[in-house]
């Protein structure tokens, strides 16, 4: 089952479509309109309003449910949570439909809880592709989530990217930039030595 990279654009976080999940809700709908009657479910990484701008105009045009961990479920009403407001947007002000936690599966996507650039972020491992759908944990590039925003930490960033460095990644997608098909596990511990060196 391929991961589908929806690029977003501006500021805009990347969505993915693996199956009949899609993964982050920020892309303009008129990006996810040919796949809307594939979608039943759209997961979210996280609640800032760079993946959820355009949640309620997906999950309406789709008939889809909406996802997210616990610990971010809130910030989908809220504004400061969401951060809308450094946007000069409003938050959706809706919950979500399922809450999501660590070892839950969606399709054939495993959630991992990666705390630290929100307290809520989550990971999806496709096992059977190695393909990690990262949000905005870890990047392409080597770099991470910043961790300066209300709910994040540095040190429970630090854990998850120890945590996802012990995953058997392939591909990488991740919510800002270009994915890369192989060598994921590279980046991750790119971004973990980078971590490290930092902040240690």
């Amino acid at each position: 089952m391929p991961v589908r990279w929806i690029p977003g654009g501006g500021f805009l976080g990347n969505s993915y479509l693996v199956g009949d999940v899609l993964v982050d809700a920020g892309v303009l709908p008129t990006a996810i309109e040919r796949y809307r009657d594939a979608i039943r479910e759209v997961v979210l990484t996280h609640c800032h309003y760079d993946h959820i701008a355009h949640l309620n105009e997906i999950a309406r045009m789709c008939n889809a449910r909406v996802s997210i961990h616990r610990e971010d479920a809130p910030g989908l009403s809220s504004e400061a949570a969401s951060l809308s407001l450094h946007f000069g947007a409003r938050a959706p002000m809706r919950p979500p439909d399922r809450i999501l936690a660590d070892g839950d599966r969606i399709g054939g996507l495993l959630v991992i809880h990666t705390p630290g650039h929100t307290p809520g972020s989550i990971c999806l491992l496709h096992e059977g592709e190695c393909a990690l759908i990262s949000g905005d944990t870890v990047f392409a590039d080597g770099g991470f989530g910043r961790f300066d925003f209300p709910g994040g930490s540095s040190a429970d960033l630090q854990q998850s990217i120890e945590r996802l460095a012990k995953l058997d990644v392939e591909g990488l997608y991740p919510g800002h930039g270009s994915p890369v098909e192989r060598g994921g596990k590279r980046h991750i511990m790119a971004a973990r030595e980078l971590l490290r060196a930092s902040y240690d």
